[in-house]
């Protein structure tokens, strides 16, 4: 499967921003999905992790600001980010793959990534 990362850009705090992950080839309901990220200077971080039950974990981050949601039909991943902060600033990674509970957070767990997109927040 090929994915397809987009949506970034400049928002000021506290505002919203959808980001999308577009999948060409199998569909993603055959997957595990997951949205990481990275800023500068810091470790790949794992925000959403959703099974291809749709059994969903939130990292602290995301709880209570972010949520995922899936189109079938377009075959496209959603991340809904609410409430945007400074620290929220990184490059935006939609990942699909098999890991298996233990290691749902660890992003080689992931076999295909997308591009990445940037989200900048700022006052």
């Amino acid at each position: 499967v090929q994915l397809q990362a987009s949506g970034g850009g400049l928002v000021q705090t506290g505002g919203s921003l959808r980001l999308s992950c577009a999948a060409s080839g199998p569909t993603l309901n055959s997957y595990g999905v997951a949205w990481f990220r990275q800023a500068p200077g810091k470790e790949r971080e794992g925000l959403i992790v959703r099974r291809s039950s749709g059994q969903t974990w939130y990292s602290d981050s995301a709880k209570g600001r972010f949520t995922v949601s899936r189109d079938n039909a377009e075959n496209t991943v959603y991340l809904q980010m609410n409430n945007l902060k400074d620290d929220d600033t990184a490059v935006y990674y939609c990942a699909a793959g098999f890991p298996i509970f233990s290691t749902r957070w660890d992003w080689q767990a992931y076999r295909y990534w997308g591009q990445g997109t940037q989200v900048t927040v700022s006052s």
